[in-house]
């Protein structure tokens, strides 16, 4: 990427567009030795949560002819752990590539919490609050799809930090762009879209082919459905600050992103078949 895509977005200039999206690099560690962090935009870190989680149990991943599902049931060391190890290698390691932390919570005030513990950790830009994580308090039913949930929850984070906010939202709301506006007019700097969309298959036996059974469908297929969302986004707020993810597998699949009015552009599936492909 050259110089001239760098670009000023939630207050932080960033090299160049390119993200590597949450899940796909762990805490950057896992990934160092095949990857020069350090020539891409930014890295989204795996998900962050309260407590420890062991995950879903396996086989947590899926490949078929579009793409791949997963399963990992948000597995992480806990805020603690991410604290003391991961984030100081990370922070410690990096100098131009931003850090933007993914929580996650399975009550509205597990996502403030986390936000809180990391606030004052030097080297964070950003916060990407995961609102695709099962609400406990309500059966289950995933954050972001109602529109007062989503709205407690970023104000609950704004309370805690200063930090920009992304709210990542699923592609399967039935109006995804109102709930960004749900989001930024609570006091979220921006969103990410999309996550995973729900899927299941099973093998030749018929049983499922990931642990869990059903799981998040991601890689090429999302292509669309993801510029989609961001241009119905761009179109309904008047503009706003967007993280185009899914589906991106070349530099013009980025640029259809940025065409799009996508701000930055993460890079998750493709990334975990060629950890070199967003360099």
């Amino acid at each position: 990427m050259s110089q001239s895509l760098a670009r000023t977005v939630l207050g932080v200039e960033f090299q160049n567009p390119v993200l590597l999206a949450a899940g796909t690099a762990g805490f950057g560690r896992e990934v160092a030795g095949v990857i020069a962090l350090e020539r891409l935009g930014g890295i989204v870190t795996k998900a962050v949560s309260r407590e420890f989680r062991a995950g879903n149990r396996a086989p947590r991943v899926a490949e078929f002819s579009a793409g791949m599902m997963n399963s990992v049931g948000l597995a992480n060391p806990g805020l603690d752990l991410v604290l003391s190890e991961a984030l100081p290698w990370l922070t410690s390691n990096l100098r131009t590539c931003r850090v933007i932390v993914n929580v996650v919570g399975f009550i509205e005030e597990d996502f403030a919490e986390v936000v809180a513990g990391l606030d004052e950790f030097p080297g964070i830009s950003a916060f990407e609050i995961n609102l695709s994580c099962p609400n406990t308090h309500a059966g289950g039913v995933e954050f972001g799809s109602e529109p007062r949930t989503v709205a407690r929850v970023i104000e609950l984070c704004c309370r805690r930090t200063r930090k920009p906010l992304l709210a990542k939202l699923s592609p399967v709301l039935p109006d995804l762009a109102g709930m960004a506006l749900v989001a930024r007019d609570a006091g979220a700097s921006g969103v990410t879209v999309v996550n995973t969309m729900p899927g299941y298959l099973s093998n030749t036996a018929g049983s499922p082919r990931l642990g869990n059974g059903q799981g998040g469908v991601s890689g090429p297929a999302l292509l669309p459905v993801g510029v989609l969302a961001v241009r119905r986004i761009m179109e309904r707020s008047g503009g706003m600050t967007v993280v185009g993810v899914g589906g991106v597998r070349t530099a013009a699949d980025v640029r259809q992103y940025l065409e799009a009015g996508a701000a930055l552009v993460g890079i998750g599936t493709a990334a975990l078949a060629d950890p070199r492909l967003p360099e």
